[in-house]
């Protein structure tokens, strides 16, 4: 096992609503990401996916509040620590974050550089604007993005530019772990293909030393990450690694996911796609048993009243379900 570069030990954050109802978009979720690896995180819309990233950097603003639950980034624990000092010490340098709608994060009255000279003098007051223009030039380059791009207006720049030059605002820095939330949305196959392998070469190169990958895709963190969390109402129903998850699904929400998506793999031709049926619970009142049992062809009364808790396999695998691994196996290959 190599560094751990983040771990995440049974953390639970909720929104209040303006009617004061608590609603617990990430529930007692547990993760380890490894120095030189790559976390994929799966679901559908509203599962909880893009709560967990704002989460995980320990920065929250109201509506969306901590309860409980540690964050630890490369042995320190920032679970409670004061936004000023999170802002100060852990965005950026420790983790970043690359949100899901980049293409609309900068401000249009601005140039680049005054962005990047913001995030650069929240942790070293005394730097000059010469040496942020000489360090944003040199990252800027092993981007592939000219220079140039520091003195133009966001509205100058294309799409893909504007992604990447979000990116390479988030990793001006070097932090330990990146999150990618949906980063390749809403881009064309030419500009998403550039954005991914911008990604992997920052991973290669050690620019960031872990990432965190969030889609809605399962066959693209195939392609992208070592391991896959697929998420559904805010829980962890299946952890393992990408072959894994996208060739050998354990849970029945994760096995449902890969039967509805069109996978281009041999072997995948003339796979009949199914849909999931139904929708997510609502998570101002979960269900008291498996969030996924009203949706679920397998269910039994046993799923709806009792408590389901993630069982690891012996491959270290992980998956919230009542039923065995044989079950399960047995299940499927009936179909």
């Amino acid at each position: 096992m190599g560094k751990v570069m983040l771990e995440v030990k049974e953390l639970t954050t909720k929104y209040i609503t303006r009617f004061k109802e608590d609603v617990y978009a990430v529930d007692h979720v547990s993760l380890k990401v490894e120095e030189g690896k790559s976390l994929g995180i799966a679901g559908e819309s509203g599962c909880g996916k893009s709560t967990l990233a704002l989460s995980l950097m320990g920065y929250y603003f109201p509506p969306l509040y901590y309860t409980s639950g540690d964050i630890i980034i490369d042995g320190r624990n920032i679970s409670g620590m004061e936004p000023d000092d999170i802002r100060k010490t852990i965005l950026g340098r420790e983790i970043a974050y690359i949100p899901q709608a980049a293409m609309n994060a900068l401000n249009p009255t601005g140039k680049v550089i005054n962005f990047i000279e913001d995030v650069v003098r929240a942790h070293d007051s005394k730097i000059t604007k010469a040496e942020v223009y000489e360090m944003a030039s040199e990252r800027f380059n092993l981007l592939g993005l000219p220079p140039s791009t520091l003195e133009r207006y966001p509205v100058e720049l294309s799409g893909g530019m504007k992604q990447r030059t979000v990116i390479a605002i988030s990793v001006i820095l070097g932090p330990k772990v990146l999150i990618a939330d949906e980063p390749s949305s809403a881009l064309d196959v030419t500009s998403q293909k550039m954005v991914i392998r911008m990604l992997m070469d920052l991973m290669e190169k050690q620019v960031i030393k872990s990432m965190i990958f969030i889609t809605h895709e399962l066959p693209l963190l195939y392609n992208v990450t070592d391991d896959i969390m697929v998420m559904y109402a805010g829980q962890m129903v299946e952890r393992g690694t990408a072959q894994q998850t996208v060739f050998d699904p354990l849970h029945p929400y994760s096995k449902g996911l890969m039967g509805s998506i069109i996978v281009p793999e041999s072997g995948s031709r003339g796979v009949r796609l199914t849909a999931i049926p139904g929708t997510p619970p609502n998570l101002k009142k979960p269900p008291f048993g498996c969030r996924f049992a009203e949706r679920c062809r397998y269910v039994t009364p046993e799923c709806i009243v009792r408590q389901v808790e993630p069982v690891e396999t012996s491959n270290n695998r992980m998956y919230r379900c009542i039923f065995s691994e044989e079950y399960l196996r047995k299940a499927y290959a009936n179909e």
